[in-house]
């Protein structure tokens, strides 16, 4: 209770400029405290440059965000192509406000003839830039075809190499097939067991470096 008396004196109101002076005191700027100053004004939780780092900070190491490899082609891509058709866009209206300028300002000087050269030349450049243009067409489409005869080579040639592929095979199942012949089956156990029995054959012989037989035991 004591207290609100005091608060409603020190309510705001307006104050006479001299009192506020007088208040504030001398200074560089009037009606300023002394030791303000435009360029010292306090920032309450900023650091300067030179403080150092906080301690729960100080071992802390930035990483940047990781960037997809294939998402940053398409971008890169993109923007090369956004940046082509500026600047193409850019040279194409910058030519027309070139020739509009030097035509107006031809005209304006009263030279038809300089004006009927500018358009000759003009005319020209486009003839020209029309023929070029062909020349290229022309190599872009023996360029493409030239690729599709070397892509029709590689498909003959790949062609020739699977039927010749084909063809051995072929080959190999019927020298297989006429193998086939000779194989023991249970048909024929009994008689190639009579055979074996009738012709032995005497494996157990030593042969020298050219491959001739210098030595053989004699079955018993």
């Amino acid at each position: 209770a004591a207290m609100l008396p005091a608060l409603r004196r020190c309510r705001p109101g307006p104050v006479p400029l001299p009192a506020l002076a007088a208040a504030l005191g001398p200074g560089p700027f009037p009606g300023l405290c002394p030791g303000w100053s435009p360029r010292a004004v306090p920032a309450r939780g900023r650091k300067t440059r030179y403080d150092p780092p906080a301690k729960s900070k100080a071992g802390r190491v930035k990483l940047p965000p990781p960037v997809d490899p294939e998402e940053l082609l398409v971008v890169l891509e993109r923007y090369r192509q956004h940046r082509l058709v500026l600047s193409a866009l850019r040279a194409e209206f910058r030519a027309e406000v070139l020739q509009k300028k030097q035509e107006e300002r031809l005209a304006a000087e009263g030279s038809v003839e300089e004006l009927e050269e500018h358009r000759r030349l003009m005319a020209w450049n486009d003839e020209e830039n029309a023929r070029q243009q062909a020349r290229r067409e022309e190599r872009l489409r023996k360029q493409e075809e030239e690729e599709k005869r070397k892509k029709l080579e590689i498909a003959e040639k790949q062609a020739r190499k699977m039927e010749a592929f084909v063809e051995e095979k072929e080959k190999e199942v019927l020298q297989l097939q006429e193998e086939a012949k000779n194989f023991i089956t249970p048909e024929n156990l009994e008689a190639r067991i009579e055979e074996c029995l009738d012709n032995p054959r005497n494996y157990n012989f030593a042969i020298d470096k050219d491959g001739r037989i210098v030595k053989r035991t004699v079955l018993s």
